[in-house]
């Protein structure tokens, strides 16, 4: 069995459907775990970390011109959450939750099933606004792109390729189409 990863559009079910493969599979999963680490190691409030981690804009661009000292406090963040992540791959097969994590543990030669989870925008706008407590389609709108550019730009920044290229992952799967329980078996039997 392998270390899984997993990466995802907001609202596809990344979360639940990390969690039901690991549970299934008796291994660990990672998410807001490596915040708490990175946090510890970094000898600061993880509260810090959880806003500004994953959260780099095009703007960032323009703001690393203007401000060097804020944009590389985002790179000694992805830093250490970098190592967090191999950390903890090392330690054995596990589910870690986006952050790169499929770019990092190939560069570090570690064996991983890297999966990418999307759904349409019907699907994602339902499971956001379940997320969000919310039925105003603005808002679930004005979220879903905000959080998908946000981390389409992240990954950009940090591995130079785009987020929903199809060849960056071993497998897509669309969650709206084929449901988390389906998503979930079929990441579990391809890692068996």
């Amino acid at each position: 069995m392998k270390v899984i990863t997993i990466s995802r559009v907001y609202g596809a079910g990344g979360h639940s459907i990390g969690k039901k493969v690991a549970e299934t599979l008796g291994i660990e999963f990672y998410d807001r775990d490596i915040i708490k680490e990175t946090a510890l190691a970094m000898g600061i409030d993880p509260e810090l970390i959880k806003a500004a981690e994953e959260h780099i804009t095009k703007g960032d661009t323009l703001l690393r011109a203007i401000s060097p000292i804020s944009y590389d406090y985002k790179n000694t963040i992805f830093n250490y959450e970098r190592n967090a992540i191999v950390k903890i791959a090392s330690e054995g097969p596990c589910v870690i939750l986006g952050r790169c994590a499929g770019e990092i543990l190939q560069e570090e030669g570690i064996d991983c099933l890297n999966v990418f989870l999307f759904a349409d925008s019907i699907h994602c706008g339902k499971r956001v606004g379940e997320l969000l407590n919310t039925t105003d389609v603005n808002l679930i709108a004005r979220e879903m792109k905000k959080q998908n550019s946000s981390r389409n730009a992240y990954f950009t920044r940090y591995t130079g390729k785009h987020l929903m290229d199809s060849q960056n992952w071993h497998m897509t799967l669309d969650t709206g189409v084929l449901g988390f329980d389906t998503c979930a078996k079929i990441i579990c039997d391809a890692a068996r």
